[in-house]
């Protein structure tokens, strides 16, 4: 399956660089190497409609930055490969612009959005229980902040990325 076209929202490079921190922690004592920048996605399709990127671009710049506070852990997927995410909780004003956007898109889940950061992709199911608790060690406490400084439409089978809100390049 090709990858999908999405909105995404990009922290800013330090904060980046820690979720990178982590991934290499986890690598280290003997898990998958993610190779996924790490992002929140906001709604992503086959083919993103461009009545949903121009309503996105009229949207996001009033909202990013946008703080997000990690409030736990999920686990996606039902299947032998799941996902490992935290769990975020963001402003007001960005649920609501993102609820919107989510609801534009055919492809998407209507006016839903579980704002996440995944940090886990595809895992095997039997790995799950020990990836939690080594994402709980390598975490660092103080960590449970995130901000969103840049929303853009990603589109991957054309490597292409368009700037909707925010810098243009990260802070």
């Amino acid at each position: 399956m090709a990858s999908p076209e999405n909105i995404l929202l990009h922290l800013p490079d330090e904060e980046e660089q820690q979720v990178r921190e982590i991934f290499s922690r986890l690598e280290e004592r003997g898990f998958p190497r993610q190779h996924q920048t790490p992002h929140i996605t906001i709604t992503f399709s086959p083919s993103m409609s461009e009545d949903v990127v121009d309503r996105a671009a009229e949207l996001l710049p009033a909202v990013i930055p946008a703080s997000f506070h990690r409030v736990g852990t999920v686990v996606f997927g039902t299947k032998r490969k799941q996902t490992v995410a935290w769990l975020l909780e963001t402003t007001d004003a960005l649920e609501i612009a993102a609820r919107e956007i989510s609801a534009l898109n055919p492809d998407g889940r209507g006016p839903r959005w579980n704002p996440h950061l995944t940090v886990g992709l595809r895992l095997p199911r039997e790995m799950v229980p020990d990836y939690l608790r080594a994402l709980d060690e390598v975490t660092p406490p103080r960590f449970k902040e995130l901000t969103a400084v840049r929303a853009a439409f990603w589109r991957p089978a054309v490597q292409h990325m368009t700037v909707l809100a925010g810098s243009k390049t990260r802070v």
